[in-house]
């Protein structure tokens, strides 16, 4: 029983599963939408929210040994995600270049654009980031072709940079601390995500799945918790009260988002108390352990989808 199971999900690639997270993440975004109206929506949260969880995919992917040592990193398919993770961050530079602008999408001239990339801090963050997605990609291509000469520590620490410097220029850095919490609060949440998402792309046997999650439960754990405390001093110090967060269009995204980000910690203890000890145990097949990733890869996809309109939501 336990072989015929192992085989089904060595035999069956994740990627049509995993693919709802994104329509997932744009549901969140639509959420977020309905939340703000009469604002017309953010047209960079759409492909906020595509470079976001790409990104924080390439993270989990490149942390993944450091959770559990017994996994390597598919450096191949790494490489890959960081590239479509560059073109999603070139698409979200050139959103932010149009409403700098102020005009649309389609009207934003070369010239304007690179004025927006050389002039504009905002920019220069983007390029910076683009460097860094770059910088993955191509280390991950390197490490695929020469593995004994791999630096996955290199790769990993571009990986969160890249990550890290939109939310700590961002509007939180005016205040006190505010870069520090936002920077902690990304990383965390794609962290979060990521090493989650690369669990279901790389464990296909029962008893990979009962080494694994007990690890990343333990490290999924403090996550959450960073997650938590770093949202929610984020959102006090942004909207100013307890008001706001019904009263304004952010403060409603934010509290949607604070009730899904509840809902996963509900789902985290049940997990805790159901699929892990069974998966350590041996009493779950790994096509079982799967399901179980995606679905709360979906429903993470959908508080990074209302993360995504959130960051660019005045």
């Amino acid at each position: 029983m336990g072989g015929r199971g192992a085989g089904r999900a060595a035999d069956r690639a994740p990627w049509p599963a995993l693919l709802l997270s994104i329509p997932s993440g744009l549901a969140g975004v639509a959420l977020a939408w309905i939340l703000i109206v009469p604002e017309p929506l953010p047209a960079e949260a759409v492909v906020r929210v595509v470079a976001d969880g790409v990104g924080a995919t390439a993270l989990g992917l490149a942390a993944l040994p450091r959770v559990a040592p017994r996994l390597r990193t598919p450096w191949r398919l790494l490489a890959v995600l960081a590239g479509v993770w560059a073109i999603a961050e070139f698409a979200v530079l050139v959103f932010e270049a149009a409403d700098v602008v102020g005009v649309p999408v389609a009207d934003l001239g070369a010239a304007q654009f690179g004025a927006y990339l050389v002039d504009v801090s905002g920019g220069q963050v983007g390029i910076a980031i683009l460097i860094g997605a770059g910088a993955v990609a191509g280390g991950s291509a390197l490490a695929f072709r020469r593995p004994e000469s791999a630096s996955g520590d290199l790769v990993l620490v571009f990986a969160a940079v890249a990550l890290a410097l939109r939310p700590i220029t961002g509007h939180m850095s005016q205040q006190a601390f505010g870069s520090v919490l936002a920077a902690v609060h990304a990383l965390a949440a794609a962290a979060w995500l990521g090493l989650l998402i690369a669990l279901a792309l790389v464990v296909r046997t029962r008893g990979e799945w009962a080494v694994v999650l007990p690890r990343y439960s333990a490290v999924a754990l403090p996550l959450v918790v960073t997650v938590a405390l770093t949202g929610l001093l984020n959102g006090l110090i942004r909207v100013g009260g307890i008001v706001p967060f019904v009263t304004t269009g952010y403060g409603r995204i934010l509290l949607a988002k604070t009730v899904v980000l509840l809902g996963l910690l509900a789902l985290g203890w049940w997990w805790r108390r159901s699929w892990v000890p069974r998966a350590a145990g041996h009493r779950m097949d790994a096509d079982a352990s799967l399901r179980r990733a995606v679905a709360e890869v979906v429903v993470m996809a959908l508080a990074f989808g209302l993360a995504a309109t959130l960051a660019v939501t005045a």
